[in-house]
């Protein structure tokens, strides 16, 4: 790249920097961006980038393959329902210690390598997140549905200038622990904070026509564009409570939502920052 082609790419950022600087934006962190060490280093250089050009940026988590990693060296199986892992109290306890502890920790410790700021929390904490058992016909165990995000200690972190790193357990009425599924707890997260935009990274380029085709990636979908595509079978399998994430975040008064590829580097510069963008966009 030449002087001038990076010239360019810095002045045709400065206007998403000018419109974004002070807004909320939750991120949901998963997929190969999680594992992969380089893809890693990656997002959360764009998370300190988007951080200091004054972005209120949030960070959810899940941790399903490090769960069922640490089931399988004590030799406990792994259950899903409906894609939903069946939670028992011993697995629950594993949750716990592997979301809260490990893996907040360490993406914590990985940011704050960086020269960024953060602050690991899970849902249990200031009783942010509570929740009550899932209504399914099978019983799940442990596994929640939210019934209520209380922002403040959100609030407080962002206001003490850090980078919340949120993992998904949430507290019950009776003080019982549930397992939540991420992204259902990002979006939830973002309706709460009325956040700008929602980002859900993944391992898809985004919502594509054609599933084995990367080029008929669609680039924007409003809600009624969005319910055409479930009718006609376009949006199904694991797309399915992405697309619903989005789409209740946007109800709930979330500006934008984003389906985005978390295997391609700096994947949030390019969304945000950037004429073209990628992934899919839901407005």
């Amino acid at each position: 790249m030449n002087h001038d082609e990076i010239a360019n790419v810095l002045a045709e950022s400065l206007p998403y920097i000018q419109k974004y600087r002070g807004k909320t934006i939750v991120v949901k962190y998963g997929g190969s961006a999680m594992i992969n060490e380089d893809l890693k280093k990656y997002v959360i250089n764009d998370i300190i980038l988007m951080k200091c050009v004054g972005i209120n940026i949030v960070v959810v988590h899940g941790g399903g393959p490090l769960i069922s990693s640490y089931l399988k060296k004590l030799n406990k199986e792994t259950r899903f329902i409906d894609g939903l892992r069946y939670t028992d109290d011993e697995t629950m306890d594993i949750v716990q210690m592997v979301l809260c502890g490990k893996v907040n920790k360490d993406l914590v410790k990985l940011i704050e390598s960086f020269g960024g700021k953060a602050m690991g929390l899970c849902g249990i904490d200031g009783s942010m997140i509570k929740a009550k058992k899932i209504s399914t016909k099978v019983d799940l165990g442990h596994v929640g549905e939210i019934t209520q995000i209380n922002t403040e200690i959100i609030q407080n972190a962002l206001e003490n200038n850090c980078i919340p790193v949120i993992s998904s357990v949430a507290l019950g009425e009776n003080s019982e622990v549930y397992n939540i599924n991420a992204d259902t707890c990002t979006f939830k997260i973002a309706s709460a904070l009325k956040a700008e935009k929602l980002i859900l990274l993944t391992d898809v380029p985004g919502v594509m026509t054609d599933i084995n085709d990367p080029s008929s990636l669609i680039s924007k979908l409003n809600l009624d564009e969005t319910r055409e595509l479930f009718k006609d079978g376009v949006i199904k399998g694991g797309m399915i409570p992405k697309i619903n994430c989005c789409t209740g975040a946007i109800n709930a008064g979330v500006r934008r939502a984003h389906i985005i590829d978390g295997r391609i580097p700096h994947c949030l510069l390019l969304e945000l920052f950037s004429k073209k963008g990628i992934g899919t966009m839901i407005y």
